[in-house]
């Protein structure tokens, strides 16, 4: 069953001569508890995309259904609440607030949607990223590699529909980025936590179930990372 779907998804920047042509008619389904990675040169559109389906920008043209609600058919008021509820997002910058401990920072998103916390499945992520003794640190007292566990853990503690992560281990060096991504996958499966991630490193995205290469806007292809697979394409690679 897909939980995230595009159809002919397009996004301009601009107007007239300077326009820019970002995003132009992808389409695209994730299956739920899929670990997708989407793989692109700066420029080729890949942030553009994730940002179309994690509601935080609207497209030009083409739909975005995430849990088989359309995005673009929601206020602003309900997109948000919708976004707080359905998608965690993980960044390449962490974004935790300074003033919150590491326990205040993951159960964040819950309180501001005025949720009871499931604390026996916030301790099981707690563990599994190995926090439990960081719950009291703030966070300029922990490495980039513990603050990224800390945003991956606050992502999941309101249990998205689906985990979108930006170049997450943008900041962070190759050994630490392993265990990162590591960390990542294992809770996805350990949750069935469907995840869309963006990077430019190949490496990296080895460690996905599924790689989807973007090009100067277009989804030119989208294959299992599992060697010996078949590859299938998928959206528009028209090249105009």
């Amino acid at each position: 069953m897909n939980i995230l779907k595009t159809t002919q998804l397009s996004k301009i920047y601009g107007n007239g001569e300077t326009a820019v042509h970002a995003l132009q008619n992808v389409n695209l389904t994730v299956d739920k508890g899929e670990f997708a990675a989407i793989v692109g040169t700066s420029g080729s559109g890949k942030s553009t995309l994730l940002h179309m389906i994690g509601g935080l920008d609207v497209p030009t043209s083409g739909k975005v259904f995430v849990d088989g609600q359309e995005l673009g058919a929601m206020t602003d008021e309900q997109l948000t609440i919708f976004r707080r509820r359905n998608i965690g997002f993980v960044f390449q910058m962490y974004n935790l607030v300074p003033m919150l401990n590491v326990w205040e920072n993951i159960i964040l998103p819950v309180k501001l949607d005025g949720k009871l916390l499931d604390k026996n499945y916030l301790q099981k992520i707690i563990e599994i990223l190995g926090l439990k003794q960081k719950l009291s640190c703030l966070p300029n007292a922990l490495s980039g590699g513990q603050q990224q566990r800390v945003a991956i853990a606050r992502a999941l503690a309101a249990k998205p529909a689906v985990l979108l992560a930006d170049e997450p281990t943008g900041n962070l060096d190759s050994k630490t980025s392993q265990d990162v991504l590591g960390l990542l996958k294992i809770t996805g499966e350990e949750f069935s936590q469907t995840i869309v991630m963006i990077t430019h490193n190949e490496e990296i995205a080895q460690l996905a179930d599924r790689i989807l290469r973007i090009e100067d806007g277009h989804l030119i292809s989208d294959s299992s990372s599992c060697p010996g697979s078949s590859s299938r394409q998928t959206g528009s690679i028209y090249r105009g």
